[in-house]
């Protein structure tokens, strides 16, 4: 019987695994980061230990820390969420060496499966359909696609279409992986383009029994990372359905399978399908399968561990449901991840949020960007995409760029509606590129909200030169939004087409043709957010030195240098390569703005610099 147990996890899936810990009469402890303390999972568990350090290799990746704390805690059971060590075989080994209970498959079977290129050669005696495997030292079919052998989400993976970029490809998912995992093994195999990426959820008990939960389309993704998922998905039949169960729980019962996993696996619009990997642990996406299924799998794989057995047959399926990732990332801008204060985190009701963040929750460089997941179940898919949409557009996401925007044109997408997605579906509808949207309604309604807010004993607007306009300028991403406004005894007058019917610090309503339309104003020092309009105020008196050298390319975020791709005195083009940052446990290229010559380059690899930090300059041609 499980009476404490520990959280080998952070953020979000911490809280998630918290929450049924008080539905089951669990005791939750966490541990934590030195960035990590003041997070909610800490707050909400009956006990934490703190973990020191910030990286994931001082604390989250640390089997020996998690083990001694659990043990100083008490807690006779270690749950390791997703992500860092819940597929790391050693890690499960040591926790039971320690008289611990695991909760999760046995470390035999994650071993199996942890080694991407093994699980294949599994499955495929098994019966299960694979891809080729290729050699990534000297594969000639392109285009293909690199693995990490010990990873997933997204880490550690390139994508390659040519010989020419084969070694540098390989490289880069060599240094990912082995940052993420530890490990820097890779592997290649055809790229399937167009295809889908639907998997399996199955839970199986240590009796022999095994369900095969429904299948979940998680086709929808960026830098091969899921971000929008759902179930059941739009393309499989019943016939496709039946033969991916049966090749899913062919796969959990090869392997002597006990928990909850998935088994992933890429199909085609004929319906074929070949595998990818098994997933040892819960998956990010697992919340659409428990409310489509009525279950709670965390209070199964608590139950299984302590030796439970499953009903012969699984619950029978309900509705639809679909799941968005929020993340802290500017798809725009080669999803660049932002880091700072998240003033305000507020999602409508009707939905699930799973969230490891809230109002006020500093957003670090040194982990995931993921904010929270939301997911909408409805008796329809039509419904829950609409219900879905409409949650995320009226979100309240204050202080970070996030990919909010790019998730509701997704979800409305006609194609998506119609149940046509693919792998690739974002770049194919270049869904990454905003759309042009008029902001200066928003920058007028933060202009008047910010007026209200130094409304003195004078009249508002009062100036000596009545005739003279007030101009508020603001930045709205890479532009510039100015807006001129007057008050008169009238009234308040604009360049706009609009009529300023109420102006107040925190909300200004217009008119126009006869409708009206309410802006929420927030404000934090000078930043505005006006509705999903993010503004920045400009100052009128920039603070001195703001400026850089011309030509300098300077760091977008904190990070690592991880590689220094010129040196001075060489030519560049413009988009080429200068150097590469891993930030959030991603790589990211910093590319020449212009052509020219190096004339500086003022990093090395392994220094860490800080978002505006200077690291080489390029003298135009």
């Amino acid at each position: 019987m499980i009476r404490k147990l520990l959280i080998a996890n952070r953020g979000e899936i911490a809280r998630r695994v918290i929450r049924t810990c008080r539905e089951v009469g669990v005791s939750p402890v966490a541990v934590f980061s030195d960035p990590d303390a003041g997070s909610p999972h800490v707050r909400e568990a009956d006990a934490a230990v703190r973990l020191p350090g910030a990286t994931p290799g001082e604390t989250y990746l640390r089997g020996d820390a998690l083990v001694a704390a659990a043990l100083a805690a008490g807690a006779d059971a270690v749950h390791p969420g997703y992500g860092f060590l819940s597929e790391n075989a050693s890690f499960a080994r040591a926790v039971l060496d320690a008289g611990l209970t695991w909760v999760g498959p046995d470390p035999e079977v994650v071993e199996a499966m942890g080694s991407k290129v093994a699980a294949k050669k599994r499955m495929a005696a098994a019966g299960v359909p694979v891809l080729p495997e290729l050699d990534p030292e000297s594969a000639d079919e392109f285009p293909l696609l690199v693995k990490a052998s010990a990873g997933g989400g997204g880490r550690g993976m390139r994508v390659v279409r040519s010989a020419s970029e084969l070694a540098g490809q390989v490289a880069a998912a060599r240094r990912e992986a082995e940052s993420a995992f530890g490990d820097g093994t890779v592997f290649c195999e055809p790229l399937l383009e167009h295809a889908r990426h639907v998997e399996v959820q199955v839970l199986a008990d240590a009796h022999g029994t095994v369900w095969a939960l429904g299948e979940r389309e998680c086709s929808i993704q960026r830098r091969h990372q899921k971000i929008i998922e759902e179930t059941p998905s739009p393309a499989v039949t019943p016939r496709a359905r039946e033969r991916l169960f049966e090749a899913a729980t062919k796969a959990a019962e090869a392997i002597g399978y006990v928990g909850a996993g998935t088994v992933e696996f890429l199909f085609t619009d004929d319906g074929s399908f070949h595998f990818l990997e098994v997933n040892t642990r819960l998956q990010v996406e697992h919340p659409v399968t428990e409310e489509v299924f009525g279950v709670d799998l965390v209070a199964w794989q608590l139950a299984i561990a302590e030796g439970a057995r499953l009903p012969a047959e699984p619950p029978t399926p309900d509705g639809h449901a679909v799941e968005a990732r929020l993340y802290a990332e500017d798809p725009a801008r080669d999803w660049r991840p932002a880091s700072g204060t998240l003033h305000r985190f507020a999602v409508p009701a009707g939905v699930r949020v799973d969230s490891g963040v809230e109002d006020g929750s500093e957003v670090g460089v040194h982990y995931d960007p993921m904010l929270a997941k939301v997911i909408a179940w409805a008796p329809t898919r039509h419904a829950a995409i609409r219900k879905l949409a409409a949650a995320l557009e009226h979100a309240e996401l204050h202080g970070l760029v996030t990919n909010r925007d790019l998730l509701v044109r997704t979800l409305r997408h006609p194609e998506f509606g119609a149940g046509n997605t693919h792998t690739g579906f974002l770049d194919q509808h270049g869904l990454t590129t905003p759309e042009p949207v008029d902001v200066r309604p928003a920058a007028l309604a933060a202009a008047l909200a910010l007026a209200e807010r130094r409304r003195t004993g004078l009249p508002l607007g009062w100036r000596n030169l009545a005739s003279q306009p007030q101009r508020a300028v603001f930045e709205h991403g890479d532009d510039t939004v100015e807006v001129d406004y007057r008050h008169t005894r009238a009234g308040v007058e604009t360049s706009l087409d609009l009529v300023v019917v109420a102006a107040a610090p925190d909300a200004v309503t217009f008119e126009r043709n006869g409708v009206r339309t309410t802006h929420p104003v927030a404000v934090y020092g000078d930043r505005v957010e006006v509705g999903a309009v993010s503004l920045r105020l400009r100052p009128r008196f920039p603070e001195p030195g703001a400026a850089v050298a011309e030509g300098a390319t300077v760091a977008p975020m904190p990070g690592t240098v991880v590689r220094v791709a010129v040196e001075p005195g060489q030519r560049v083009e413009a988009g080429a390569e200068l150097l590469v940052l891993e930030a959030m446990k991603m790589e990211h290229r910093v590319l020449a703005t212009t052509g020219g010559a190096v004339a500086e380059v003022l990093v090395r690899a392994g220094q860490q610099v800080d978002a505006g930090d200077v690291l080489a300059v390029v003298e135009a041609s």
